[in-house]
């Protein structure tokens, strides 16, 4: 069963619908045991980095999906969610993340003359090869968001263009992110979180 974690600063309910219209088992959970007791886990994010950890530091949620991260199973953040995934933001201030991807949060620069937000349909460029991230290689999907992460290379797996490359896609290990929300992208959306799903099925068969 995938989890999805329920702090009530995220996207869930779409996420949720999203999973249900595949048919996938999956439940809105800020139990730690069901947590960790998932095949996977999705966390979820709308709204500012400052928030939102201050919602999983009042739930004693950060611990957990640290923990679950250290299980090798596979944890997909999702917009803010990903953001969540890095060391620290400086959206309002610093503050620091999970943790469990080396890298920064920053403000989009708004030199370039576009809009801040980044908000509509993009086009994803794969920058090395991934099975997750293959899904979304060449296809636009939907974002919404006025700070980006910035990492290592080799944990980046995907760009989009707005005034700059922007990371879109990231994995380290068992710990995937998408800046971009895939229950909002369609049929392609909807083909990544199928891919996540089978992810956390062959994970599960290594682990039997």
């Amino acid at each position: 069963m995938i989890v999805i974690v329920d702090y009530d600063t995220g996207n869930t309910r779409n996420v949720k619908k999203a999973l249900d219209y595949l048919g996938v088992n999956n439940q809105l959970s800020a139990d730690p045991a069901i947590i960790m007791a998932a095949s996977g886990l999705i966390l979820p994010g709308v709204g500012a980095f400052k928030e939102a950890m201050k919602a999983l530091n009042q739930r004693q949620l950060v611990p957990v999906i640290q923990a679950f991260a250290a299980t090798g199973k596979p944890l997909l953040g999702i917009c803010l969610g990903m953001q969540l995934l890095f060391d620290r933001s400086f959206e309002f201030g610093e503050t620091a993340g999970l943790g469990l991807i080396p890298g920064e949060v920053v403000a989009i620069p708004t030199d370039s003359g576009l809009a801040v937000p980044h908000m509509g349909w993009n086009t994803n460029s794969l920058t090395q090869p991934d099975l997750f991230a293959a899904v979304f290689a060449d296809q636009a999907t939907y974002f919404v968001h006025s700070f980006y992460a910035t990492t290592l290379p080799q944990f980046m797996l995907a760009t989009t263009d707005y005034g700059q490359p922007l990371t879109s896609i990231v994995r380290r290990n068992n710990v995937l992110g998408t800046q971009f929300h895939p229950e909002k992208s369609g049929a392609i959306g909807l083909a990544g979180l199928k891919k996540f799903k089978e992810m956390t099925e062959d994970e599960a068969l290594s682990r039997d």
